[in-house]
C-alpha cells in the first residue's frame, strides 16, 4: 500500500521531469534557424490530399501521425518540399506536445532530424530532451552512450539533469548519487530540480532516512520549491508524522511558496489516517479551491479523499462537477468513482456506472470491471463473480493477470481446487515474467496439502517450473502433500537436481518419511520439463 500511495503522489507532482529542466531554453528561444524552401507547391495533408478546410500546419500534420510506423521525418520533408519553412521553435513546441501525448517515437524522430540540419543550432536544453526520449524508447544504456558522445560544451546542467532523471526512473541509486556529486563539482546544483529527482528516488526505493539529508543539502545551495515540499509531505504522510508535516506546511508559507492541490491532498490523507477529521475537512476544502481544468487528476484525488472520509454527498458532488467540466470521463476516472461507490456500500450505483462505462468506453480496460469482480468475491458471491467474468469476456474485455488472480483467491476461499488450479495457471501464463506471489502460492499448497491432493500439488509445481520459480520451500510443500496423502514420490530428488534446488533438513526429513509409504502413481506420470 505504501508503494501505491507513493506512486500516486509522485505521479501528481508537476514539473517533475527532464522537460522542466529544459523548458526555459525551449520556450524563450527566438527563431534562430529557418530551413529555406525548395519549391512552392500547393499544401497537402500528410496523406497527400489537398487541404479543403482549416489551416494546414506542420504541427497538425505531425500530431496526426497516430500510428508509430508512420514517419515524422517524411512529414517534415514533405512540408519543406511544398515550399514551407521549418522553424526550430515550432519543432520544439511540437516535440513538447508529442511528449505530453506519450508519442515518444515521433518526438525522437524530430529531435534526430534536427541534429542533422546544419542550419539549426542546438543548445544543451535541446540535447536534454533528446536524451530523455532516447531513454524512453531505447533504454538506459543508449541514453548513457548518447550523453558520453556529447561534446563537453553540451554536457551542461540540462543534459546532466536529464541523465539524472533517467537514473531515477530506472532506480539506479549508485549512478544517480555519483552524478549528483559531479554536478555539484561543476556548479550545476543551483535549482531544486536535481534534488527533487533524488528525493523521489529515495521515496520510491523506501530509503526515507536519506530524505532529510538531501533536503538540507538542497537548502545549502538553493531554495526548495513547491515540488520539494510536496515530496517532503509525502514522506511525512507515509510515516504518519503529523507534527513534521505541519512544520513543513508552516515553513512553506513562511517561504511565501503557494501550496497547490497536491500539498493539501497529502495533508488531508495524513489527517484522515490519524482520525483528525476536522483538520482533514479544512485541508480538503483548500485542496478543492486549487483544482482546475489544468490539473484534472486532482478531481479523482478529491473523490478518493471524500470516500475515505465516508462523505457520500461529497463524492457525488465532485463527480457531478467533474462531468460538468470535462463531459467525457476517462477509464481512470470511472475506475476511481466505481471503486469509491463500492467502498461506500452503494453497490447498485456502482453497477449502473459500470454499465455506463461499457456503453461509452472503447478501451476494454479490465481494470474497471476488476473492481466489481473483486467486490463480488469479497462478498463470497462466487456464482455472481463467475457470471460477471463471463459477461466481461462476452463484451470483448481481455482478462488480465489481476482478473485471474482474483478468481483464484475467490475459489481458494471455497476450497474448489480444480477451479483454483485452472485460474492460477491462467494467471501465471498471462504475463511474460511472473512476479511470484508467495502468499498465493503458500495458500494454494496449504489447501492441496490439507486435501492430500498430490495430483494438484504436482500440477502447481509444473506451472511454477514453467514460470522459472522453484525453490526448496516449494518442493517441501509438494512433499508435505505426499506425506498427508500417505504416498511416496518417485523422482522428486531428480527434479530438484535438474532445477538446481538444494535440499534442506526439512526436505531430507520428508523424503525419509515418505519413502516408507506406498509408491504414488501420480509422480510417475510427470516428465521432467
Amino acid at each position: 500500500m505504501f508503494r501505491q500511495r507513493v506512486h500516486t503522489a509522485l505521479a501528481a507532482v508537476r514539473h517533475f521531469s527532464a522537460e522542466v529542466a529544459t523548458m526555459k531554453p525551449l520556450t524563450t528561444m527566438k527563431p534562430m534557424a529557418i530551413v529555406k524552401p525548395k519549391a512552392v507547391v500547393k499544401p497537402k495533408t500528410s496523406d497527400g490530399n489537398s487541404t479543403s478546410s482549416g489551416r494546414d500546419t506542420l504541427g497538425r500534420r505531425l500530431l496526426s501521425l497516430v500510428y508509430a510506423k508512420r514517419s515524422a521525418v517524411i512529414a517534415i520533408q514533405r512540408w519543406r518540399e511544398e515550399g514551407h519553412t521549418v522553424r526550430k521553435y515550432e519543432l520544439n513546441r511540437i516535440v513538447r506536445e508529442l511528449r505530453k501525448l506519450k508519442r515518444y517515437k515521433h518526438a525522437l524522430e524530430i529531435c534526430e532530424w534536427m541534429t542533422k540540419q546544419h542550419d539549426i543550432k542546438l543548445l544543451s536544453g535541446d540535447y536534454a530532451v533528446h536524451l530523455d526520449l532516447i531513454a524512453k524508447i531505447r533504454g538506459l544504456a543508449s541514453a548513457e552512450k548518447f550523453f558520453e558522445d556529447l561534446s563537453d560544451k553540451m554536457k551542461g546542467q540540462p543534459t546532466c539533469t536529464a541523465l539524472l532523471h533517467t537514473y531515477v526512473q530506472n532506480k539506479v541509486s549508485e549512478k544517480a548519487e555519483a552524478l549528483m556529486e559531479k554536478m555539484s563539482e561543476c556548479g550545476f546544483l543551483k535549482c531544486p530540480l536535481p534534488y527533487n529527482h533524488m528525493i523521489s528516488l529515495y521515496i520510491s526505493d523506501g530509503q526515507l532516512e536519506k530524505v532529510p539529508g538531501m533536503i538540507q543539502e538542497l537548502k545549502k545551495n538553493t531554495s526548495p520549491d513547491v515540488v520539494t515540499y510536496n515530496l517532503w509531505l509525502t514522506v511525512c504522510a507515509s510515516q504518519n508524522d503529523v507534527e513534521t508535516a505541519e512544520k513543513v506546511h508552516l515553513e512553506m508559507k513562511k517561504a511565501k511558496i503557494d501550496p497547490d492541490w497536491v500539498t493539501y491532498s497529502s495533508l488531508t490523507n495524513l489527517y484522515i489516517k490519524k482520525g483528525l477529521l476536522d483538520k482533514a475537512a479544512t485541508t480538503l476544502n483548500e485542496m478543492e479551491k486549487r483544482t482546475s481544468r489544468k490539473g484534472r487528476i486532482a478531481y479523482s484525488s478529491l473523490i478518493s479523499l471524500h470516500t475515505n472520509m465516508r462523505d457520500k454527498d461529497g463524492v457525488h458532488r465532485i463527480w457531478k462537477k467533474l462531468k460538468s467540466i470535462f463531459h467525457k470521463m476517462n477509464d481512470a476516472e470511472y475506475t476511481c468513482m466505481i471503486s469509491s461507490l463500492v467502498k461506500l456500500g452503494e453497490f447498485e450505483e456502482a453497477e449502473n456506472l459500470y454499465s455506463e462505462w461499457t456503453s461509452i468506453s472503447p478501451t476494454g480496460d479490465s481494470r474497471v470491471p476488476n473492481i466489481l469482480l473483486a467486490a463480488y468475491i469479497n462478498k463470497n458471491e462466487m456464482e455472481m463473480a463467475e457470471k460477471f467474468y463471463n459477461q466481461m469476456v462476452e463484451r470483448g474485455i481481455t482478462p488480465s493477470y489481476t482478473t485471474w488472480e482474483l478468481l483464484t483467491w475467490g475459489y481458494l476461499k471455497k476450497k474448489q481446487m480444480e477451479k483454483v488450479l485452472d485460474y492460477f495457471e491462467k494467471a501465471v501464463g498471462s504475463v511474460k515474467k511472473w512476479n511470484p506471489d508467495e502468499k498465493l502460492v503458500r495458500e494454494v499448497y496449504k489447501n492441496l496439502e490439507e486435501q492430500g491432493n498430490i495430483e494438484g500439488a504436482e500440477k502447481v509445481l509444473v506451472i511454477l517450473r514453467k514460470a522459472g520459480h522453484v525453490s526448496t520451500e516449494i518442493y517441501n510443500w509438494l512433499l508435505r502433500a505426499y506425506a498427508k496423502a500417505g504416498k511416496m514420490p518417485l523422482i522428486v530428488a531428480e527434479w530438484m537436481k535438474k532445477d538446481k534446488v538444494e535440499m534442506d533438513e526439512e526436505t531430507h526429513r520428508l523424503i525419509k518419511e515418505t519413502s516408507k509409504m506406498c509408491v504414488s502413481e501420480v509422480s510417475s506420470k510427470f516428465c521432467l520439463a
